[in-house]
């Protein structure tokens, strides 16, 4: 696959070294696009770009970045290193997510783990990237990799490490729900930017534990990713994808008033330490 119509385009893919972030990155690549490939450390980032030069990528498409989002000093940096590196960033897709430990864990910001990497960090992220993204000139996408778990979820506002009562699954869950309300946060009218988050489907990841069943190859969840990415693919800012299409969301992802709510609950929890 090489058609070029990304040729243009610089990606940033966060989570890039496995599953459906490397393969994400892998098709991006073979659109055309430069991509930086994010990895939660350099080894890790290293290994994922070899691979993608052995599946057919070049490597002057690729750059590598290390960052482990359980520390927020870290995305901040990546952040600041990229808007150096990419005055302008057309793609931004926030894959990176880690499964909620049997026990409520917290990291050194003072969140607890799941919410903090597949939440708060691409929350932090799109603000920090904000001027790149906006020097695309109207055409930046930021795609938010989100899961139909996000339907079962609820928001617990007062404790959202869910301390008092922890289930790994409903603390996964809250973490894809609050990512997909956020969407539309992340695109501020007149910003230029369109945001959305899509359902990969069920794919054989890490993740796949917490689905307790088999799931597709990581290949076809990033093409409903990537798909999102391509620019005759037109996008409705704030929308839930599922398959390329718009799909039923839990409510508070179009409510007005949560979506100000978790924005003003992210920025509290990003900057409280």
């Amino acid at each position: 696959m090489s058609d070029a119509v990304l040729s243009a385009r610089t990606a940033l893919v966060t989570g890039a070294s496995s599953g459906i972030g490397w393969e994400t990155a892998r098709l991006l690549a073979g659109h055309g696009a430069t991509v930086i490939v994010h990895a939660r450390t350099t080894n890790e980032g290293e290994h994922a770009v070899e691979r993608l030069v052995a599946a057919g990528a070049s490597r002057d498409q690729l750059h590598m970045f290390a960052a482990d989002f359980t520390r927020l000093s870290e995305v901040a940096v990546l952040a600041a290193t990229v808007v150096s590196a990419f005055p302008t960033l057309d793609l931004l897709v926030n894959n990176a997510a880690t499964m909620a430990p049997e026990r409520c864990t917290l990291t050194d910001d003072g969140n607890e783990v799941s919410l903090q990497v597949n939440f708060l960090a691409a929350h932090l992220l799109s603000q920090l990237l904000r001027a790149p993204l906006a020097a695309a000139g109207g055409t930046a996408r930021i795609v938010n990799v989100s899961s139909s778990l996000h339907r079962t979820a609820s928001m617990n506002w007062n404790d959202p490490n869910r301390a008092k009562k922890y289930s790994r699954v409903a603390a996964y869950a809250q973490s894809q729900l609050a990512l997909s309300m956020a969407a539309r946060e992340m695109a501020p009218d007149g910003s230029g930017i369109t945001s959305v988050s899509v359902n990969p489907g069920l794919c054989d990841t890490a993740l796949m534990p917490l689905y307790g069943r088999g799931g597709a190859p990581a290949a076809e969840g990033a093409k409903a990713v990537v798909k999102l990415c391509l620019p005759d693919f037109r996008l409705a800012n704030g929308e839930y994808y599922d398959g390329g299409d718009i799909a039923p969301a839990a409510a508070a992802v179009h409510e007005d008033r949560s979506q100000r709510r978790i924005a003003k609950l992210a920025d509290l929890l990003v900057h409280h330490t």
